[in-house]
This record gives C-alpha cells, sequence and structure tokens, in this order.
C-alpha cells in the first residue's frame, strides 16, 4: 500500500446513510480504492475491508484486544461506537481470562448437544406458525423470527414462559430503535429487569439445580476448583440472551425477503430440502447478522501496509470479508449450493461464536416451517421497516407477510431433517469400474440398516486426514444393506480421490454423514438425461428408478473414451435402446443443442458432469428457452486453499492433553480431532476443514503438521497453535492445552 492510500478518509463511516443503503457496495468501494484507511468518524478509527486482514486482526489476540481495559473507555468494547451495556464475558475478555469461560459454555453448545435440543426448537417453531398460519398473513418479526429464538434460548437457559417476552424484547428493542430513543430508553431499562431476573434465577438453581443450562453454568467449577461468581455468570448468561435472541432473528427476516424476492431459489428449496443445509452457510455469508465488531491495537503494528498505533481502534466489518472476491468469487451472487463455510459471521478466533450450532438449528428449523407450511409467502415490501443502521448489526423490526391460510400443526411439529451426526461405514468391496474409477461397496460395521435415501443423494466421507467429501449414491434405494459410490481418481486434484483410492479396501471404516439429497428426481410426464463422466452416478440410480415405474426417458452418456466410462453395462442393461452412448474419441463432442432440442416438450432434464459440460447445458438451455426444466449437479466444496500432502505418509503418535491429564494414541488412520473428542466432549469444533478456526488450540510441546488453510507461513513456523479438525504431528507425541 503506498502512502498517498494511507491518507486520512474521514468520509467512512459504517453508520452512514450511504453504508446502510448498500453495506456490501459500500465496502468494496473502500476495498477497491483505499483498503485499509482511517477516519475520524466516532472518535476516530482505523477500519478495514478484505478478509485476510478482518480474519489476522479477530485471530491476533496478542497484538489486538477485546477487552474495555485497553479502549480506556467505560463501554461495550467490541463496537464502535462504544455503547453501554453489561460487560459480557468472554466476548469482552483476552485469553487466557476468556479461556476459562469459554470452557464453561462450549460443553452446553456441542453439535451434539444442540441435537438434544431439537425437539425443543422445532416445538416452538411449530407453535409459532400454529398461531397465525389460518389468519393468511403475519409480520415474520414479531409472530416468528424474534419469538422463536426468544422461546429457546430462554427455555434452554431456565426461565419460566412468563419471562420469555419481556427478556427478548429490550434485546430487539436496542438494536431495532434509534439511539436516545423513547424505545431505546425502553431497551435499556428492560436490560436492568433482565439482569434482575438472571441473578434471580442463579440464586434460585443454587438452591434447587433444575435439567436447565443455568444450573449447568452455577454447578460448574473454574480451574481452581472453585464456583463461578454471581457477577461473572450474570455476564456469561446475558452474552448468552443476547446472542441467542436477536442475532437469529436477524438472518432468519433477511433471508425471507430474499426468498420472497427471488422465488425460483425459494421453489429450490422447497423441492430439494436437503439443500438448506449448505444453503444456510451461503445466507450467512450473505446476511451476517453481526455486520461488524472491533478491537484495540495494544501495540504498534502494520495492517496490510498501514501503520497503526498502540490504543487505536480498529474495526474488523465481517460484511465486508463474506464479499471479498478474492475469497468468494462474485460475492454479490447469492449461490444456494456455494460452499461458503469460510465465511466470517460467526467470527474467527478465541471470540467465534459459540453458539454457532444452536443459531443453525434454529434458522434451519424456523426456514423448514415456513417452506413447508408457506410456501407462498410473499413479503409486502412496502411495510418493511429496516433496523435505523447495519453500522454494527443488521435486522428487521417488521417483515409483513401474505400466504394461503392453512391448518395448525395440532400438536404435531414439522420439523427439519435431523442434521446428522456422522457414524462408520465399512468397506465391504473395492473394484475398478472403469479406469481410474474405483467403486467401493460400503455397509455398516454391526450389520444395521443403513439410512434410506433417494436418487440424487449424496453421501459425505471424512477421510482420515480431515478432508470431506461428497460422493453420488449408485446402488439400489431398495437395497438397506449397503451403500455404493465410485470414485474418479484425480491426479491433478487436491488429494482427496487420490486418498481415498490409497485407503479403500475391504475392511476399511470412514467416517461418514448423510445421505443427502439436493439433486432430486422430480415427477414429470418424461426425462431426459445427460451424463458426463462420472457424473453418471447420480444419473445411474434416477434411470433405475425411472425404468421401475415405466417413465418415458432417454439418457445420453458421454466420455473420453469406452474404458473410462463407469457402468456402462449396467446402465445398457436398465436403459436399453433409450441410451445413447457418445465416446469423445469415437464420436467427438456431443452437439448438445441438438440433443436439447429433442427433449420433449415436458420432459426434465437432468445434467451431472464436468462444470464445462454442464455450463454448456445451461447456456444451450437459455437459449432454447426451457432453463426451468433443467436440474443439474455440481459437487461445489471449494477445495481451492486446501494444503497438499500425502495421506500414506500419516504416522501414529501420542497426544497428551495438558488439563485433562489423559495421554491418547492417534492412529494413522484417524483423525487428531476425533480422538481428543473421546476425553474432551466439550471441545469446541465447526466446519471440520481447517477453515473456520473453532477448533484452533494452543500447541505445549511437539512439531504440529498443520494442513489448515487459515495459519500464517509465521504461524505455522512458530507451531504455537494448529487446527485439530485436520491437523496431526510429525514428532512422535504432542502437547496440547486442552
Amino acid at each position: 500500500m503506498t502512502q498517498q492510500q494511507m491518507t486520512q478518509q474521514e468520509q467512512f463511516d459504517h453508520h452512514s446513510d450511504e453504508c446502510n443503503a448498500d453495506p456490501v457496495a459500500y465496502y468494496a468501494a473502500y476495498r477497491e480504492g483505499c483498503p485499509v484507511g482511517r477516519t475520524s468518524a466516532h472518535g476516530g478509527f482505523v477500519y478495514t475491508t478484505r478478509y485476510a486482514d478482518v480474519a489476522r486482526i479477530a485471530r491476533d489476540d496478542e497484538a489486538f484486544s477485546s477487552s474495555r481495559e485497553a479502549t480506556g473507555m467505560d463501554g461495550v468494547a467490541i463496537v464502535i461506537p462504544s455503547g453501554p451495556g453489561l460487560e459480557q464475558y468472554p466476548i469482552e475478555l483476552d485469553p487466557p481470562r476468556a479461556t476459562g469461560y469459554r470452557d464453561l459454555i462450549n460443553p452446553l453448545l456441542t453439535p451434539a448437544a444442540v441435537e438434544r435440543l431439537r425437539p425443543m426448537i422445532a416445538r416452538h417453531a411449530a407453535r409459532a406458525v400454529d398461531a397465525f398460519i389460518e389468519l393468511g398473513s403475519a409480520d415474520f418479526v414479531r409472530d416468528l423470527t424474534n419469538p422463536v429464538p426468544a422461546a429457546v434460548t430462554l427455555d434452554w437457559l431456565g426461565f419460566p414462559e412468563e419471562d420469555w417476552a419481556r427478556l427478548a424484547g429490550p434485546v430487539h428493542d436496542i438494536f431495532a430503535a434509534p439511539a436516545g430513543s423513547e424505545r431505546a430508553q425502553r431497551g435499556a431499562e428492560g436490560l436492568a429487569y433482565m439482569e434482575r431476573r438472571i441473578r434471580e434465577l442463579i440464586r434460585d438453581r443454587r438452591a434447587e439445580p433444575a435439567e436447565d443450562a443455568v444450573s449447568a453454568l452455577v454447578g460448574a467449577r473454574d480451574e481452581h476448583g472453585e464456583p463461578f461468581g454471581e457477577d461473572e455468570l450474570v455476564s456469561v448468561i446475558g452474552l448468552l440472551i443476547a446472542g441467542g435472541v436477536d442475532t437469529t432473528t436477524s438472518l432468519t427476516g433477511s433471508t425471507l425477503v430474499h426468498l420472497s424476492r427471488n422465488p425460483e431459489q425459494r421453489r429450490r428449496l422447497i423441492d430439494s430440502p436437503d439443500l438448506l443445509d449448505r444453503a444456510t452457510e451461503e445466507f450467512l455469508r450473505a446476511f451476517a447478522p453481526s455486520q461488524s465488531m472491533a478491537r484495540t491495537a495494544l501495540d504498534d503494528v502494520e495492517i496490510g501496509g498501514c501503520p497503526v498505533k498502540a490504543g487505536e481502534r480498529v474495526l474488523i466489518p465481517w460484511v465486508a470479508a463474506n464479499h471479498d472476491p478474492a475469497v468468494f468469487p462474485e460475492p454479490e451472487e447469492i449461490r444456494l449450493d456455494r460452499d461458503a463455510s469460510r465465511h466470517l459471521s460467526f467470527g474467527i478466533g478465541s471470540h467465534r461464536c459459540a453458539g454457532a450450532h444452536l443459531a443453525r438449528a434454529m434458522f434451519r428449523e424456523m426456514m423448514t416451517q415456513v417452506l413447508t407450511r408457506l410456501p407462498d409467502f410473499r413479503v409486502l415490501e412496502d411495510g418493511l421497516v429496516g433496523y435505523p443502521t447495519n453500522g454494527n448489526q443488521k435486522g428487521w423490526d417488521a417483515i409483513p407477510a401474505v400466504f394461503t391460510p392453512g391448518p395448525r400443526a395440532t400438536g404435531t411439529s414439522v420439523a427439519a431433517s435431523p442434521l446428522g451426526a456422522a457414524y462408520d461405514l465399512t468397506v465391504t468391496r473395492a473394484e475398478p469400474a472403469a479406469d481410474g474409477v474405483l467403486a467401493l461397496t460400503l455397509a455398516r460395521p454391526d450389520g444395521a440398516e443403513t439410512p434410506e435415501w433417494e436418487p440424487g443423494a449424496h453421501l459425505e466421507l471424512r477421510l482420515p486426514s480431515g478432508r470431506v467429501r461428497q460422493y453420488s449414491l449408485c446402488g439400489d434405494p431398495d437395497d438397506r444393506t449397503r451403500y455404493r459410490i465410485a470414485v474418479l481418481r484425480e491426479p491433478d486434484g487436491r488429494g482427496g480421490s487420490e486418498e481415498v483410492h490409497a485407503l479403500a479396501r475391504e475392511g476399511v471404516t470412514f467416517g461418514v454423514r448423510g445421505p443427502r439429497n439436493h439433486f432430486p428426481l422430480v415427477d414429470a410426464p418424461s426425462y431426459l438425461f445427460l451424463a458426463g463422466g462420472i457424473g453418471v452416478t447420480p444419473i445411474l440410480a434416477m434411470v433405475r428408478a425411472a425404468a421401475a415405474r415405466g417413465a418415458d426417458f432417454r439418457v445420453v452418456y458421454g466420455g473420453r473414451t469406452r474404458a473410462t466410462m463407469a457402468f456402462l453395462d449396467e446402465l445398457a442393461a436398465l436403459a436399453g435402446d433409450r441410451l445413447r452412448v457418445l465416446p469423445q474419441d469415437e464420436a467427438g463432442v456431443p452437439d448438445l443443442k441438438a440433443i436439447l432440442a429433442e427433449a420433449g416438450p415436458d420432459a426434465a432434464v437432468y445434467c451431472c458432469g464436468p462444470t464445462g459440460m454442464i455450463a454448456a447445458a445451461e447456456g444451450v438451455c437459455d437459449e432454447l428457452g426451457i432453463r426451468p426444466r433443467l436440474h443439474v449437479e455440481r459437487f461445489t466444496g471449494d477445495d481451492s486453499l486446501e494444503v497438499a500432502f500425502d495421506p500414506a505418509l500419516n504416522t501414529e503418535f501420542d497426544v497428551h492433553l495438558a488439563r485433562t491429564g489423559a495421554t491418547l494414541r492417534v492412529p494413522a488412520d484417524r483423525r487428531l480431532i476425533e480422538v481428543v473428542q473421546e476425553a474432551v466432549p466439550g471441545l469446541s469444533y465447526d466446519c471440520e476443514k481447517g477453515y473456520c478456526g473453532a477448533c484452533e488450540t494452543r500447541v505445549l510441546a511437539g512439531e504440529p503438521e498443520h494442513r489448515d488453510s487459515l495459519l500464517t507461513e509465521e504461524e505455522r513456523a512458530a507451531g504455537k497453535t494448529m487446527m485439530i479438525c485436520v491437523g496431526r504431528c510429525t514428532s512422535s507425541r504432542l502437547v496440547l492445552d486442552l
């Protein structure tokens, strides 16, 4: 960055009308012209706009503080401008002071803990929709997105139902009311009531514990074996309420507004409900509830070429990072199948949101309720009321909507599909299906039935390296004893297929999730199936289903050569003369326009294959005016930043957990995090790909092998921390601060 680019940018103000109108464009303009700069707004601060800078600052607790002490002000330290409010533990503390409070919270919010809350979440969401579904209209904020997260959070904590509305209201008022307004004052008064009720509940649970989160908190002990003090618990519980109530309200509201404006994406989610899992991350990226936070520089440092002095306040806008084209191509587009797992909407580093799994569960349940019970909802644009400023928190105060009235659920819930815990499958057969293609048959080690699936579904393999890969199921859905997948070996890829080919043999066990289906076979009078290369796998299951039901269909299957085309004989047996085989070395490049022009007027077109083939099919369908009938499958896991390594070099090692006192053996074919979880069930983790930083752990001894895409070269060389979801050890023993 040049000296000219470091000049004062007086006009920058993330609370300005211009930024409120379009935060994404506002930050993009500064990212292009002056990505790091100073402004005198709100007492003066340094702003950032790039993903790399935001992530670096948020993770560097030694150089950038979250504490009120560092600011020298008696106000909230983590936003600009600072404002009044209870000090929030642990988010306004720096490590190591913050660590004990994170250890207090984390076990309550693990994926397994949140999974146990799902029936309660479903009950509250169904109950909320029941209250207005017969009316044909609602204010989604008042009737759904605010009361459901409030009920879930406060019920989980242990507050009685009569407290829910009174405790949730002030949190929403603080964000939704203009500064200095009567409503803002009412919100501040409500926070005082909330503090009083938290103290009362803490005392009640000390005297008589119950089965709730507050009881768990008051019963916990700190590192010295002492119970946490009342003031400490008030701060922690206050943060849990604030974080649980309005952030999910904001995300769900923004998503509902978007889907009302983009009905084709709403229809896709209705037709492919499993797609909501992946789309959730994209909605989080696009509609970050917390738009920005702040840190205070502890020393003179440099950010992106800009010198920053000790004591200066630094803005870290998650919204800008989430729309940095260096990480997310075409960031202004919302792509439901984008792998957006690198988004920073939950933060990154030691203060990453502990409630991320709970937020996702609440969001998915509310969205499933709407998509299944109010599928034709329409937001009334004229009645939308947003927050007065989006500088720190983005959200909606009113989202009026109309829809076709429907029946109450009469005590039952319309729950989302379970998030799905990982489970094991063992390879019972591994055999070549074509040149470079390995077909694997997988079954439960205990002989139990495999979960049901339908054509188009895929299985997620969690490899020993920590890599995660998706493979389409290509067997028979009626056969519940086993699954079949096929893996194309890609020598120039990032190593996932090479790892499967190297490891897969009879008796080897893989962790899996799923099946999930983002590519369902819809009912149609006829079908045209287009398969290219390994893209035949989901098509094979669809052809089997179409043939079984006596449907009218045609199949076109292309590949480089016949020898590289897997399951050709099996497909021919199913399709007979309805199959057209087009090896490129014999028939040349297929004429997609001619092929698609022959599709019947009501035919559903299914296409799976290389990226270029799918793009060409989309272009031709646009030209022919049949794009709505085209269904495509593309696995969009973005592994471009993955660290390449040879899994054959994995070695066994011991890991000693310093605080737990346990020493565990990590076999070559198991991930470090899987072994550690057996001794630390409350371990914090999320993406399991080495992207998000949730599992970053201090290394006390040993030589970590870094396989994440987050640490800098300097951090890797220092070896002070590692991402245990993907990392391993090059020495015989590793000691972790766990």
